[in-house]
């Protein structure tokens, strides 16, 4: 007995032990499959709106969805596709993902509205799609009703097995599934439907936060369109091999952005951006779900500012409803503003004259608004030149 009291362990080593304990529930906490006393469910959801910066700084209308649209057959389509390649608007809003996290099985609403656009491409099946037709005109500033999306009861199962749509060849949709986010089913008249969370993309004529000016000494200057504020943003610039960034955190109301020197490490970066997307109240494995499906995109040949989305300009923009309300409720959304600078231009021009379909390819989808902020170009330097006369 005394040998059994000697082994006994020591306050200090007491204390190690209830650290240690205290630090295994901590950690529990950042792994939402192990947290079974939530009052409610807990949503989280990411996505991107892409746009392209005129020559005023704002941004562009252009029609976004004239390239591939890069998703899986399941996918579903608002529209046919030779209408949907003719809707004009400023912002492509790409892939928001709706995870949800619930300790038991529950079902869920959801409604998601789209300011001054349509919801062109969403999955599981959805209920409502507004409109659900041909719209008489494709430019998305002359819409009289918001577009949005609805699914009326949507079975959250945390037991629920693994059986999610898949796709002959991989594809950058199935990245944001390596998340620990509670399945979902939804009911079809052809059978039920699962995932891990819900998918939209859309088309709107809403105009940025911001605005990305180009200045005559080569220089971006960035200004907030209003009091929303942008907690980081990235001036981001790919040539070839050769990639370069600014990081700004906390930027002013109006700041100005020497270009980036091409000497850059991308592995860095993404380091970077996954700690700014995690504090802004994602999960880490979302926060690499996201990256993992972006990286291809948003550090591709050319410039942008890449900037976190203010929340309060995501919930007036895009509004969304929940039933019953969740326990908590994060969304984080990354701006991409594409900068048409002057080694842009000239690379597409000297592309097109030579036939480059390889350097085409990619600017694929920005070269409309490219060839656009070319020619205002052009008719600005003309004017100046009749004014000089």
């Amino acid at each position: 007995m005394n040998s059994r009291i000697g082994k006994l362990p020591s306050p200090a080593k007491l204390c190690l032990v209830a650290f240690g304990v205290m630090a295994l529930l901590c950690c529990a906490w950042l792994i939402p499959a192990q947290l079974n006393a939530w009052p409610g469910v807990v949503a989280h959801e990411w996505g991107t709106f892409t746009a392209v910066a005129g020559n005023s700084g704002s941004a562009l209308e252009w029609t976004p969805l004239t390239a591939s649209t890069d998703l899986p057959e399941f996918v579903e389509h608002f529209g046919a596709a030779n209408f949907k390649s003719g809707l004009r608007g400023t912002i492509r809003m790409e892939t928001p993902v709706l995870y949800f996290y619930s300790p038991r099985d529950t079902k869920v609403s959801v409604r998601v509205t789209f300011s001054k656009g349509v919801i062109s491409e969403w999955y599981p099946h959805a209920d409502r799609v507004r409109p659900s037709g041909p719209l008489r005109n494709t430019n998305l500033s002359q819409l009289q009703a918001d577009g949005s999306i609805t699914w009326d009861e949507i079975a959250l199962s945390p037991g629920l097995g693994a059986s999610f749509p898949s796709a002959a060849e991989s594809n950058r949709y199935f990245a944001a599934r390596a998340t620990s986010s509670t399945p979902l089913r939804v009911k079809t008249r052809a059978g039920d439907q699962q995932e891990k969370f819900l998918f939209y993309r859309g088309v709107s004529a809403v105009p940025l936060p911001l605005s990305a000016k180009q200045t005559a000494d080569g220089q971006l200057l960035v200004k907030s369109l209003d009091e929303k504020e942008i907690t980081a943003m990235i001036l981001f610039e790919r040539r070839g091999d050769r990639v370069g960034y600014r990081l700004i955190q906390s930027p002013t109301n109006e700041t100005l952005l020497e270009p980036p020197v091409l000497n850059g490490n991308l592995d860095s970066l993404y380091a970077k951006l996954e700690g700014i997307l995690t504090e802004q109240g994602l999960y880490r494995d979302e926060t690499h779900a996201m990256i993992e499906t972006w990286r291809d995109s948003w550090f591709e040949e050319g410039s942008r500012l890449i900037y976190i989305v203010p929340r309060s300009y995501v919930d007036e923009v895009l509004p969304l409803t929940i039933d019953p309300e969740p326990f908590k409720t994060v969304r984080v959304f990354v701006g991409r503003l594409e900068i048409v600078t002057p080694a842009t231009v000239r690379e597409v021009q000297t592309a097109l004259a030579s036939n480059d379909q390889v350097t085409l390819s990619k600017f694929e989808r920005f070269l409309e608004p490219i060839l656009q902020v070319a020619r205002e170009e052009h008719s600005e330097l003309a004017r100046e030149r009749v004014n000089q006369k």
